[in-house]
C-alpha cells in the first residue's frame, strides 16, 4: 500500500502531523487513487496508536482526499477527469482573486520573494528535477495567497488545493511541456503581481490555470477515466 520509503516513527504524533504525512502520500502518488486505507495498516506504517490514524483519516476526508463509505472502509479519492474538471472551474476564478488582492499589497519585501522562488523554479526545471520544480511553484503560490491578505480566499484555496495539488504533480511529472508553460505563465504573474498591476495579474492567472485544465484534459482522461 505505501511506499517503500523508510517508516516515520512518530512517538507522538498528532492527527494534523500525520494527515500531513499522508496527504504528502497521495499528492505524489505514492498512494495512488482508489488505494484502500485501514487504521492497522496506517498505524503500523507510521509506528503510531489508532487514536491519531482516526482522527487524521477525518481530516484527510474532510479535504477530500479520502472517501469514506459506510461498512465498505475507506480510500483514496480517485482521479478523475470528473474531479478534474470540477477542481480547475474553482481553481481559476479563486487564483484569479488570489493574484489580484496579491497585486495590490504594499509588502515590497514579501513580494521580494517571489522573482527569488522564479530562480529556484529555473534551476529545478533546468536540473530536470520536477519534485523540486513542483516545490517552489506551490511555494510561489503561498506568498501570493499570504500577499493577498484574504483569510475567507485562503481557506477556500487551502481546502482546494489540497485536492488540486495531485493534478499538478501529475501535469509536471507526465508532461514537460506543462512544466514548460507553467514557468513562463507563472513569470509573467510574478512580474505584474511585483509591480502592482492588479487586473494584469488576475488575467493571466486565469488564463494560465485555464490553459494547463484544458492541455491535460486528455491526458487525465487516458490515465484515470471519465469518472
Amino acid at each position: 500500500m505505501f511506499s517503500a520509503s523508510p517508516k516515520l516513527l512518530l512517538s507522538s504524533v498528532i492527527p494534523e502531523e500525520l494527515a500531513s504525512r499522508l496527504q504528502e502520500e497521495i499528492i505524489y502518488g505514492r498512494l495512488a487513487g482508489s488505494t484502500r486505507l485501514t487504521e492497522e495498516e496506517v498505524a503500523q506504517h507510521y509506528g503510531v496508536s489508532r487514536s491519531p490514524v482516526r482522527e487524521a483519516l477525518r481530516l484527510l476526508e474532510r479535504d477530500g482526499l479520502v472517501l469514506r463509505e459506510a461498512r465498505k472502509g475507506i480510500w483514496v479519492t480517485p482521479m478523475s477527469v470528473k474531479d478534474f474538471d470540477e477542481v480547475y472551474s474553482c481553481r481559476v476564478a479563486l487564483e484569479g482573486v488570489a493574484a489580484e488582492q496579491a497585486a495590490r499589497s504594499t509588502d515590497a519585501a514579501r513580494k521580494a520573494e517571489l522573482p527569488k522562488t522564479l530562480e529556484k523554479m529555473q534551476e529545478a526545471r533546468e536540473r530536470g528535477d520536477v519534485e523540486e520544480f513542483f516545490t517552489q511553484d506551490v511555494h510561489g503560490s503561498d506568498i501570493i495567497y499570504d500577499l493577498a491578505g484574504n483569510l475567507t480566499l485562503n481557506r477556500l484555496l487551502v481546502g482546494l488545493n489540497k485536492q488540486a495539488l495531485r493534478y499538478r504533480f501529475f501535469a509536471y511529472k507526465r508532461d514537460p511541456q506543462i512544466v514548460a508553460l507553467s514557468f513562463q505563465g507563472t513569470g509573467e504573474i510574478f512580474d505584474a503581481i511585483v509591480v502592482g498591476k492588479a487586473k494584469r495579474a488576475k488575467a493571466l492567472t486565469e488564463a494560465l490555470i485555464g490553459d494547463i485544465w484544458q492541455s491535460m484534459r486528455a491526458t487525465i482522461a487516458d490515465a484515470f477515466g471519465e469518472g
